[in-house]
């Protein structure tokens, strides 16, 4: 009976990787485990493949280290990286893994009522890593004081983090 239920639910779908400007997504055919969540996968968990023969050969070969770490692993790799945690969703007909280049998204930013100028300095900080106050008013033509209050504010909401003191202030993405 065991083997009926494993082919009734296996699928002709591919894997598939789809890769966008700010994010990549490994879609992979089939489901989690009976009363599993997609929580599940970030915690310590044992491992239960849908083929253990394949997954034993995969083993032995040293394609795979272990069974269950997979998805601890590559959580640990993103942030070593500085970058988010991948996202894990079960469509219930797929697991999908997204993979973003920076958690700094507009959806991401549209929670902190940011203006025009801020969301310019997010996407510069992007590209050149760090910016201090000076190079926020020429970029947004704004005076000192402006430029200091919009970036505390930022700094308050933990979306750019303030690096050094006096001169050597200036300010980094806080990932």
């Amino acid at each position: 009976m065991k083997w009926k239920s494993r082919l009734e639910s296996s699928t002709p779908s591919n894997a598939q990787i789809r890769v966008f400007d700010d994010t990549i997504e490994v879609w992979n055919p089939g489901s989690l485990p009976d009363n599993w969540t997609v929580e599940k996968l970030k915690q310590k968990h044992e491992s239960i493949p849908k083929n253990p023969l394949i997954a034993n050969q995969f083993f032995l070969i040293k394609f795979i280290e272990k069974w269950g770490t997979g998805t601890n692993d590559m959580i640990k790799e993103c942030l070593d990286w500085g970058l988010p945690e991948p996202e894990f969703e079960d469509t219930g007909t797929s697991i999908v893994v997204t993979f973003r280049k920076t958690k700094f998204t507009e959806e991401y930013l549209e929670k902190f009522g940011l203006n025009e100028r801020q969301l310019k300095i997010i996407e510069y900080l992007k590209g050149h890593n760090k910016i201090n106050r000076k190079i926020y008013c020429n970029i947004c033509g704004v005076e000192k004081t402006v430029a200091h209050k919009e970036l505390s504010y930022m700094v308050k909401r933990k979306i750019i983090k303030m690096v050094g003191k006096g001169r050597a202030t200036h300010y980094i993405l806080r990932m």
